[in-house]
C-alpha cells in the first residue's frame, strides 16, 4: 500500500490533544496537509501511511493546540507600564483614556497589533480576541502576522479619532468585517466595551446585529464595584440583570472579568449559556478581586483564559495565565484538587475556541481540525525530571520554552525565532512610540 503524500510531519514526545479530555501520548506524530490535521499516530507508524515534504522531530517537546487569548486590547502594547498602582476607573479616567485621545491613530493599532502579535506568537498563542480602535489595522497586523484573530467591531458612546458617536463605530465595525470576513485567519465579535459606557438603545442595536451575522458579543461585565455601582444609580439594577432584559444574556455572550456576583447571577450566566473570559493577572493588577471561577465551572460555564491588555497585566502570557488561574482556583476554595492542571490547559484552548464560535476548527488536537500547533522544549534543568507533562505545562514551563508555533500549518515560530514579522522593525517603532508618549506626557 503506497503511503499518502502530505505536507509536514511533526513527532515529539508527548502530545496533549486536549480533546478527549485527559487524554497524554507518548512518542507520536501529527500529520498535516494543506494546513489541516490528517491523524495523530504513533510515531512507529506515521511512516506506514505518510510520506511528508518535511518531518520534524521534537525528541525533548510536548505539542499542545495553539494557545488562545480569549480578552485583550493588543495594541495597548504600546502603553505598557503606563501607569501602575491604580484602581480601574482612576487609571481609565485619568490615565489611559487620556493618553488614548492623545496618541491613538490608525499608525499606533497598526503598530501596536503587531508588538502584540510578536509578543504573542514567541509565547505560544496562535489566536486572540481583540477589542480596540481602528480595527481594520488589527485585522491588517493579524494577517501579517500570520497568526489567526477575531477582531472586535468596538462601540463605545463617546467619540475618539476613530468614530463620533455609537452608530458610527458600529457602521465601521461592519464595513471592516465585510472587507475581511472571507478571510480565513480571521473572524469577527461585537465588542461593546461596557455596560457603563454603552447605551440601551445601542446594544439593542447590536443584539439584533449579532443574531443576524450570527457572531459572538464580546463585553467587560462585572469587572469592577463601581461598575455595579454605576449600573445600580443609573438603572436601577446590576449589569448583569440589564443586559438580561435586554436580551444580550445567550450563548453568544462572552462576559470579560465577570468578577462580582451572586449565586443567583451565576446560575443565571449558566442557564443562558454564556461564556466567560477570565483574565487573573489584570484583575489582581487593578486590584478588582477575584472571579468565583470555581463556582462559574461547577455551574457548567464556559470558562476561556484571556491576559486583557498590555497596559494592565503587562504581558500577553498564556502561561502566566494558566498557571495563575489553577493557583487561585485551589487558594479560594481551599481544595488542592480544584481547578487541575488539564483543566487550566483546556481553558486557555478549547474554551476559549467555543466561545469564539471557533470550537469546530481550534481549540485541540484532532483529526479534520486546523493545524495550529505549539511546541515547549522540556530539555532544560528546570524542566527536569517529568512525571507529568501537563502539570510541568501549567506550573514549570513558561513562554520563554515555546521552541515551535505553527498555524495553519505554516510555521511562525521557528526554533524560537519569528518567521513572518520582522522584530527588529517592530522594536524599533515601539520605541518611537514610547518616545512620543513621554514627549506628550512631559509636554
Amino acid at each position: 500500500m503506497d503511503s499518502t503524500q502530505i505536507d509536514t510531519v511533526i513527532e515529539a514526545r508527548w502530545i496533549i490533544p486536549v480533546e478527549p479530555y485527559g487524554l497524554v501520548l507518548e512518542n507520536h506524530a501529527i500529520a498535516i496537509d494543506k494546513g489541516v490535521i490528517q491523524a495523530i499516530l504513533p510515531a512507529s507508524e506515521i511512516s506506514l501511511q505518510f510520506s511528508p515534504a518535511e518531518h520534524i522531530v521534537l525528541p525533548q517537546h510536548v505539542i499542545i493546540p495553539g494557545l488562545i487569548n480569549l480578552h485583550t486590547h493588543a495594541a495597548m502594547t504600546l502603553m505598557r507600564g503606563l501607569a501602575d498602582g491604580l484602581p480601574l476607573m482612576e487609571w481609565l479616567n485619568d490615565y489611559i483614556w487620556p493618553a488614548e485621545i492623545k496618541h491613538v491613530n490608525a499608525d499606533f493599532v497598526l503598530d501596536g497589533t503587531k508588538l502584540a502579535c510578536a509578543e504573542m506568537l514567541k509565547g505560544g498563542t496562535t489566536c486572540f480576541n481583540d477589542m480596540y480602535f481602528f480595527p481594520e489595522e488589527s485585522a491588517k497586523a493579524t494577517l501579517a502576522s500570520g497568526m489567526r484573530g477575531a477582531i472586535g467591531m468596538l462601540t463605545i458612546d463617546f467619540p475618539t479619532a476613530y468614530a463620533s458617536d455609537a452608530e458610527d463605530y458600529l457602521a465601521k465595525g461592519l464595513a471592516m468585517r465585510d472587507e475581511y470576513r472571507h478571510h480565513p485567519l480571521l473572524s469577527f465579535c461585537f465588542a461593546p466595551h461596557a455596560p457603563y459606557t454603552v447605551s440601551d438603545k445601542d446594544l439593542a442595536s447590536i443584539l439584533t446585529y449579532a443574531e443576524q451575522l450570527d457572531l459572538p458579543v464580546h463585553i467587560h461585565l462585572h469587572e469592577s464595584e463601581a461598575e455595579i455601582r454605576h449600573s445600580l444609580e443609573n438603572f436601577g439594577m446590576r449589569p448583569i440583570a440589564r443586559l438580561h432584559q435586554l436580551g444580550l444574556l445567550s450563548p453568544g455572550l462572552i462576559g470579560v472579568n465577570m468578577i462580582h456576583l451572586t449565586e443567583e447571577e451565576i446560575e443565571l450566566t449558566g442557564n443562558q449559556g454564556c461564556s466567560v473570559a477570565h483574565c487573573p493577572s489584570s484583575n489582581l493588577k487593578l486590584a478588582n478581586g477575584l472571579s468565583p471561577v470555581s463556582a462559574l465551572l461547577k455551574q457548567g460555564i464556559n470558562v476561556g483564559l484571556g491576559t486583557d491588555g498590555a497596559a494592565s497585566n503587562n504581558r500577553l502570557d498564556m502561561f502566566e495565565e494558566m498557571r495563575l488561574a489553577a493557583l487561585l482556583a485551589k487558594g479560594q476554595s481551599k481544595r488542592a484538587e480544584e481547578l487541575p492542571a488539564y483543566q487550566a490547559l483546556q481553558m486557555a484552548t478549547l474554551n476559549s475556541a467555543k466561545a469564539l464560535g471557533l470550537g469546530d476548527r481550534i481549540g485541540s488536537l484532532v483529526k479534520g481540525k486546523m493545524a495550529d500547533i505549539t511546541a515547549v522544549d522540556f530539555s532544560g534543568p528546570e524542566l527536569s525530571p517529568c512525571y507529568d507533562p501537563v502539570s510541568h505545562l501549567v506550573y514549570s514551563a513558561g513562554r520563554e520554552h515555546v521552541s515551535h508555533v505553527w498555524v495553519d500549518g505554516k510555521i511562525l515560530v521557528n526554533e524560537g525565532k519569528l518567521t513572518t514579522l520582522n522584530e527588529q522593525e517592530i522594536l524599533a517603532k515601539a520605541l518611537f512610540w514610547e518616545d512620543r508618549i513621554k514627549i506628550k506626557k512631559n509636554g
